[in-house]
């Protein structure tokens, strides 16, 4: 039995905790030193080899700090990395193919950035001895007989140029700095500035520079400059964030394209249906975040992401989740949630200046959820501060009347940053914080526990986003606003949200806006859609909320792409631009859901 002990440093406070996990430790009273302390180490090390894994210090730690796993003996053989003692433990790495696109899927903290180091020639596996590091020659011979062995042979020797589109694109003007035209054209070593920039509609940010940018421009001029750069290897960590459907679409159609010039690609990606869209093969990753990761052998998409939301993995007999997730049975028949209209409004106009936004007369019935769908800069989030009673319309009355609570979570991450996550949730939730319905029905399902003791300034963007939308959940209100929930969070959270928006919503006979960019999400979640179309940053206009087929239908059309149902789980897979079920469904009209078989060969 493999046995990780891990000490998140962050958490442990030593000096005011009395030491517990030391005192209360069975082989330390024995006069074992399985929890030691060195010279001039303020926190304690926990000794693996000699640590029985009682479990007694992981109980009685009142910061949560303390995580001991036991894993099979065969694992050891297959340790890739380890950062030092007590620290996270990665096992295995992705196989890299000539030619074809491999995604990783799996939860935030569990490798896929450390993978992505290591294949890019940052961070060299160290094969878990962190004490004496292993050269280049043993680390090319402890991978003899798999393609590993020949990639490292030849990132050893420079032989592979490695492009690496980072994770974090917010910090990019710290490393380089200029207009994009610029920055750009000096990069343009596969002659694809021209064309990109038109694909990805950049011309008119030519003249700008990156310090200036949104989130979305900055993914797009980092996804571009990617793809300007020529290279052996691609790795892309997180393309899709901050992007609208139409955008992300887009740079699937050129990440893919990479495959075709005899590239190895590798993406890491939270929205399945772009990650199902743009790879070859799937790589799963399961494990305990910030703890230890594994990475399953490659499978065929399908087969991959249907054993990502199953929870088990036949290859290794592993069962990582308790409960498999599957989507609507019958999503295109509209459900009947209420006859009794909870919310209407009439027509409306907001003006900006070289902005005009027009909402059509729509309302909604209590308990149900509505999916607002569009791309960036068409007027979603100005549609959701009319609801929330932040700013008024042009023309037409406030929709919501002073009767009604809403409780709004913003698009864009504000926070007090000496507040405690406990404390801003108590604040929202008041005496219901405390009950186990609470702990059952919010706290747990967004895995919070762990969080309330950290500041939120502390937070990573993924947590900091729980952590909102449960303050968003947690007050009692009769309108829940939601704006871009499932920006930061990993696939298993995303649909974690979206069964916690469903269960406070039908417990309180209340009604949920919630802007989404990730379809799956929305057809997760969603009774009813709203649709918004025009042009970005110019015009837009909102259409009344509609049933999910037709809603869907209108949307997807717009976009040009159709979806079908997998027969497994039911999740919406989207077709491959110009394959027979593609043209199929086009001709008939049909662009959301298709009747018919699994279409794999598509």
């Amino acid at each position: 039995m493999v046995r990780i002990a891990v000490l998140d440093q962050d958490r442990c406070r030593s000096k005011d905790c009395g030491l517990v996990c030391y005192k209360y430790c069975p082989k330390v009273r024995s006069k074992i030193e399985a929890i030691k302390f060195d010279k001039g180490q303020q926190n304690p090390t926990i000794v693996e080899s000699l640590c029985s894994g009682c479990g007694i210090c992981i109980r009685k730690c009142p910061f949560k700090a303390i995580s001991i796993i036991n894993l099979p003996n065969e694992l050891e053989a297959d340790c890739s990395h380890r950062f030092g003692p007590n620290t996270f433990k990665l096992f295995r790495l992705p196989t890299p193919m000539h030619g074809a696109v491999t995604g990783l899927l799996g939860k935030n903290g569990i490798g896929k950035t450390t993978s992505f180091k290591i294949l890019s020639g940052e961070l060299k596996p160290n094969l878990g001895d962190y004490l004496s590091p292993p050269d280049w020659s043993q680390i090319i011979r402890f991978y003899r007989g798999s393609i590993l062995q020949e990639y490292f042979e030849n990132l050893s020797k420079k032989r592979l140029k490695v492009i690496h589109k980072p994770q974090y694109i917010d910090k990019i003007d710290r490393v380089v700095s200029g207009k994009v035209k610029g920055l750009l054209s000096k990069i343009d070593e596969r002659k694809k500035f021209e064309y990109l920039s038109r694909q990805f509609s950049l011309e008119k940010l030519w003249d700008r520079t990156i310090d200036v940018l949104s989130g979305g421009e900055r993914q797009l001029v980092a996804v571009a400059a990617t793809l300007c750069r020529e290279g052996d290897v691609y790795l892309f960590d997180e393309p899709s964030s901050y992007l609208d459907i139409r955008e992300r679409l887009n740079v699937a159609k050129e990440i893919r394209n990479l495959a075709d010039y005899g590239k190895i690609v590798f993406v890491a990606e939270h929205d399945l249906a772009i990650l199902d869209y743009l790879s070859d093969q799937i790589c799963v990753l399961y494990g305990e975040p910030g703890v230890y990761g594994i990475i399953s052998k490659p499978h065929g998409v399908r087969v991959g992401i249907n054993i990502y939301l199953d929870g088990y993995l036949p290859d290794d007999n592993v069962r990582f989740r308790s409960e498999p997730i599957v989507f609507h049975a019958s999503p295109s028949i509209p459900q009947v949630k209420s006859s009794n209209i909870f919310l209407r409004w009439n027509h409306m106009e907001k003006v900006f200046e070289g902005f005009r936004l027009d909402i059509s007369p729509g309302e909604v019935h209590d308990g149900e959820i509505i999916g607002v769908l569009g791309p960036n800069g068409i007027g979603k989030t100005t549609f959701i501060k009319l609801l929330a009673g932040l700013d008024k319309p042009d023309v037409g009355t406030a929709p919501v009347q002073e009767n009604l609570v809403v409780s709004h979570k913003p698009q864009y991450l504000a926070i007090e940053r000496r507040a405690t996550v406990e404390q801003l949730l108590r604040d929202a939730a008041g005496d219901d914080f405390s009950s186990s319905h609470y702990n059952t029905e919010i706290a747990q399902p967004l895995k919070l526990n762990k969080l309330f003791d950290h500041l939120l300034s502390q937070l990573s963007g993924g947590e900091l986003q729980k952590t909102l939308i449960a303050a968003c959940l947690s007050k009692k209100a009769q309108i829940y606003l939601i704006d871009e929930g499932s920006a930061y969070l990993d696939a298993e959270e995303r649909l974690s949200m979206a069964k916690v928006v469903r269960r406070v919503v039908e417990s309180r006979g209340a009604v949920a806006f919630l802007v989404e960019h990730d379809v799956i999400v929305a057809d997760y979640v969603s009774d009813k859609v709203m649709v918004f179309s025009g042009d970005s940053g110019v015009e837009g206009h909102a259409n009344s909320p509609m049933n999910l087929r037709e809603g869907m239908n209108i949307f997807l059309e717009d976009l040009g792409i159709t979806f079908r149902r997998d027969p497994q789980n039911g999740r919406p897979r989207v077709n491959k631009s110009g394959s027979k079920l593609d043209s199929w469904q086009k001709s008939i009209g049909e662009y959301y859901y298709s009747s018919v078989g699994d279409g794999e060969s598509s």
